[in-house]
């Protein structure tokens, strides 16, 4: 008898057999008559390398990874803006969602001249 998870099959003419509901130690097979031995109920735990499935998104995702140092860390951008304090014209912002998904992001604003700092919401 051969079982394929909890499926079992007759050894000899390879049908599938009946479940085991009495839980007996053979199982009759319909078909040609032999008495199998019931493996229906053993647990067998497979496990696998992560190599085993290769992704294509994985190893792109690997490849691209390289290290940042604090010194290199750009948080903002340089925006086009002019500053209501002092007059600057170009500014620091960067993005942040802190209302629900569904609403506009807050876009923080920083002078990089005079400090200044100010918030919009999109």
């Amino acid at each position: 008898m051969a079982a394929i998870g909890s499926l079992v099959f007759c050894t000899d003419c390879g049908s599938l057999l009946e479940a085991n509901t009495g839980r007996k130690a053979q199982i009759l097979c319909d078909v040609c008559g032999t008495y199998n031995r019931d493996s229906s109920s053993k647990v067998m735990v497979t496990t696998s390398k992560p190599s085993a499935f290769p992704s294509t998104l994985r190893m792109k995702l690997r490849s691209d990874v390289r290290e940042v140092s604090e010194a290199e860390k750009q948080i903002d951008a340089s925006i086009k803006e002019t500053c209501a304090k002092c007059g600057c014209e170009e500014v620091r912002y960067y993005t942040q969602q802190l209302r629900s998904a569904d609403e506009g992001s807050t876009v923080f604003y920083t002078c990089p001249q005079c400090g200044n700092k100010w918030n919009t919401n999109n």
